[in-house]
């Protein structure tokens, strides 16, 4: 907006033009805050991108096999090595030796829990003895008459407060308030019994119940882990959490009208497996796991020392070491060097079970073959290579998903940088055509300031000549005058 101040003295007039700074900005200046707007939050984003860039980098950095021909190498020779130990150790999977074992083991850990309450004797009956009298508990003989398909064979499997879970200990605890005992028999049925005879096994009082149903429970279980006190070391001891478990699961109603309950009353009262078979399988199961962990002590042992080699050559400093490329954990390579050695490992050990059946047959397959190969086969072991060959797959299709999306991600950067480039462009077009504006008014301005000073000189110009004009009139009128003005300028 443009202001004139006129002053006017007889015939000089003179004009002055005020300009607001406002009038020469250029019109696109909100356009351009909107675009500066747009591209802090496009550079924000852009941020936000190439750290996920980095991680999907890293990602499948970590996902990538970069096994080379030594670690192949490693991999094989250390499956050799361990079924060699399997082989000349491990041998047949023996579930009397375990049996051996685990007696011996209950046995021992039964007479060391009788000590510790006060039992001076060295025989197991007596320690037996000294537990059951001094922590009974109340579902223990209350199915005897009952005639409900219990016998003292089944009764530790079918009375839910033996079982050596949380459920058995539910069940204690439950029974010490319900005063009822809660059984499930061969066929799935589930039966409580209202117990009458044994009212000094209940607790008085909450704290008193809770004492019975926990500890006076776990000290019962210890003195049945080997029978009874008549048949101490030799009878039916408490089932173990496995069977326990199943026992649980077979009285649930979609499972009810199945034969599992019926199968695990034949495999715990004729089989006799209770809680030392159980252990006498993880006994020989731990056997079969020692092959297995020095396979894969060798295989990460020797990625490790090889890594840490490789990084101490490259950096002068510890501090300075990658250890997500040292520790043989959780990436690809140590992955499929696995798979390598576990498979080598199985492979061997299938071909060592033929040969060493066929020999002990004569060569004839049958099935006593069968029956040989399959104790000689070591089943951890086939379960690690199973394990090995699910994180190697699973490795792989992540690794497909995370390509996809490092690319999706990679375009969307750079999207987002042509789009900043573009923005800048219209910044700048925006930028030029407000410099160009303002030098075209200003230009314009000076135009009109060249135009004025001229129309001024003009003005003044023929000022003076009508000052030389009228100089006699005033001398004609005012004698003198011109003669003193003179002095006075002099």
């Amino acid at each position: 907006m443009e202001k004139s101040l006129l002053i006017r003295d007889d015939d000089l007039k003179i004009e002055f033009t005020r300009i607001d700074l406002f009038d020469i900005l250029p019109e696109d200046v909100g356009r351009r805050e909107r675009i500066i707007s747009s591209l802090n939050k496009l550079e924000m984003q852009q941020d936000v991108l190439l750290h996920e860039l980095d991680n999907y980098k890293s990602e499948i950095e970590r996902l990538t096999n970069n096994a080379d021909t030594f670690d192949y190498t490693i991999a094989v020779s250390s499956g050799v090595i361990a079924s060699l130990i399997d082989s000349l150790w491990v041998g047949e999977f023996s579930f009397e030796r375990g049996k051996a074992w685990s007696n011996q083991k209950v046995n021992e850990f039964v007479m060391k829990v009788a000590k510790s309450q006060g039992y001076k004797g060295d025989r197991l009956k007596g320690a037996i003895d000294k537990l059951e009298k001094n922590f009974g508990i109340p579902s223990d003989n209350v199915w005897k008459g009952k005639d409900i398909g219990i016998s003292a064979r089944s009764h530790h499997l079918d009375d839910l407060a033996h079982h050596p879970t949380i459920v058995g200990l539910f069940f204690s605890i439950l029974t010490q308030f319900t005063k009822e005992a809660y059984f499930t028999n061969s066929e799935g049925e589930f039966i409580p019994i209202t117990i009458t005879d044994n009212g000094e096994l209940i607790g008085h009082d909450i704290v008193h119940k809770f004492y019975a149903g926990t500890i006076n429970w776990f000290f019962h279980l210890v003195s049945d882990m080997s029978g009874s006190n008549k048949t101490s070391g030799a009878g039916m001891g408490i089932p173990g959490p496995l069977v326990s478990m199943l026992k649980e699961i077979s009285g649930l109603p979609l499972i009810k009208n199945t034969n599992l309950s019926e199968f695990l009353h034949k495999i715990y009262t004729k089989d006799k497996f209770d809680l030392r078979g159980e252990l006498a399988v993880l006994h020989e199961l731990g056997r079969q796991a020692v092959p297995v962990i020095i396979n894969e002590v060798i295989v990460r042992g020797s990625y490790f020392i090889r890594r840490l080699y490789n990084e101490l050559k490259q950096h002068d400093s510890i501090r300075e070491l990658n250890w997500k490329k040292i520790l043989p954990y959780n990436n690809r390579t140590i992955n499929r060097m696995l798979t390598i050695a576990t498979g080598t490992f199985t492979a061997v050990d299938l071909v060592d079970a033929g040969v060493r059946s066929a020999i002990k047959t004569g060569g004839v397959i049958n099935p006593a073959f069968w029956g040989s190969f399959v104790l000689r086969v070591n089943f951890v072991g086939i379960g690690r290579f199973a394990i090995a060959c699910y994180s190697d797959i699973k490795m792989g299709l992540e690794l497909k998903s995370t390509k996809t999306n490092f690319l999706a991600t990679q375009m969307e950067y750079i999207y987002n940088l042509n789009a900043i480039v573009l923005y800048k462009q219209a910044d700048m077009f925006i930028e030029a055509k407000s410099v160009e504006k303002a030098i075209s008014e200003l230009e314009n301005k000076a135009n009109e300031i060249e135009w004025y000073y001229k129309n001024q000189l003009e003005l003044l110009a023929s000022s003076l000549n009508n000052i030389s004009e009228y100089s006699q009139l005033i001398e004609n009128r005012n004698p003198g005058l011109k003669n003193q003005l003179l002095e006075i300028l002099e």
